[in-house]
C-alpha cells in the first residue's frame, strides 16, 4: 500500500476521531475547523509520513534482497533457458528412440505375442496368456506324459508367464516415469521462484516409485531363478528314480537267467 492511501486513510481516522472526543469541534466555525484539518496535516506529515516511507524503503530492501540473494532473477533464468536447451536437444531424440520398430517375428502367432510384449499394456494380460500358449503349445494330454513331465512343463510355463508379465508392467511403469520426468521437465523450465522444493519432493516419489518397481523386478528375477534352480533338481530325481528303475529291471533279466 502506497503512503497516499495510508495518509488518507490516516486523515479520515484523526478526524473522526476528533469528532468523537471533541464534540464541541463539530459546532465550532470554519477557522477551528481549519485549524484543526491543519493541526491534522501536520501530525501526518510530520509524524506518519517519515514512518511510512521508513517502511516503504524496508520493503524496497526486502524486495532487492529477495531478487538477488533468495530468489536470485538472473539466475533462475539462466536456469530456465539451461532447461529449455536441453529439452529441445534431447527430447526429439528421445521420442525417436522410443518410436523405433524393434520386432523381429515373422511368423503369425509369434509376431502377435511379440506385439503385446512390447505395447506395455497391463490390461492385455488375458491376450498374452492366450498368444503365449498358441506359440509354446498347452500341456501335453496325460496319455502322452508322464505325471512328473507335465508337472514341470507346467511350472516352467507359470514361470515365463510370470516373468513375461513382469516385463509388461516394468515398461509399462518405465512409460509412466517417462511422462512424469517429462512434466517436471516442463514445469521446471517454467517454475515460480521458491518451488524448487515442491519440484524436488516430485522427483524424489517418482524416484521412490522407480525404486519400488526395480524391487519388484528383482523379485521377479529370484522367483525365476528359484524356479529353475528346483526345475533343474526335479530332473536330478526323475534321472534317479529312472536309474533306480533300470537298476532294477537288470536285476529282474539277469534272475531270470
Amino acid at each position: 500500500m502506497t503512503p497516499v492511501k495510508y495518509s488518507r486513510k490516516g486523515t479520515a481516522v484523526c478526524i473522526l476521531g476528533a469528532a468523537l472526543l471533541f464534540p464541541a469541534a463539530a459546532h465550532a466555525g470554519i477557522g477551528d475547523i481549519l485549524s484543526l484539518f491543519q493541526a491534522i496535516s501536520g501530525t501526518v506529515s510530520g509524524v506518519i509520513g517519515p514512518a511510512l516511507a521508513d517502511i516503504q524503503a524496508v520493503e524496497a530492501r526486502v524486495r532487492q534482497l529477495e531478487q538477488q540473494v533468495v530468489w536470485p532473477h538472473a539466475l533462475i533464468a539462466q536456469a530456465r533457458s539451461f532447461v529449455q536447451q536441453l529439452r529441445a536437444q534431447f527430447t526429439a531424440a528421445a521420442g525417436q528412440i522410443r518410436s523405433l520398430q524393434l520386432n523381429s517375428a515373422t511368423l503369425a502367432a509369434p509376431s502377435q505375442l511379440e506385439k503385446l510384449l512390447r505395447a506395455s499394456q497391463t490390461s492385455q494380460f488375458d491376450q498374452i496368456a492366450n498368444s503365449y500358449w498358441s506359440v509354446f503349445q498347452p500341456l501335453p494330454v496325460p496319455s502322452s506324459a508322464t505325471a512328473a513331465q507335465r508337472a514341470l512343463v507346467d511350472m516352467d510355463d507359470a514361470s515365463a508367464l510370470s516373468a513375461l508379465k513382469a516385463a509388461t508392467a516394468s515398461d509399462a511403469a518405465g512409460a509412466g516415469q517417462l511422462a512424469l520426468a517429462d512434466a517436471i521437465e516442463q514445469q521446471t523450465a517454467g517454475a515460480a521462484p521458491g518451488s524448487a522444493p515442491l519440484l524436488a519432493a516430485q522427483a524424489q516419489i517418482a524416484h521412490l516409485q522407480s525404486q519400488a518397481m526395480l524391487q519388484k523386478l528383482l523379485a521377479a528375477q529370484l522367483r525365476q531363478e528359484a524356479a529353475l534352480l528346483a526345475r533343474d533338481n526335479a530332473l536330478r530325481k526323475h534321472g534317479a528314480a529312472s536309474l533306480q528303475e533300470l537298476r532294477g529291471n537288470i536285476l529282474r533279466i539277469l534272475d531270470r537267467h
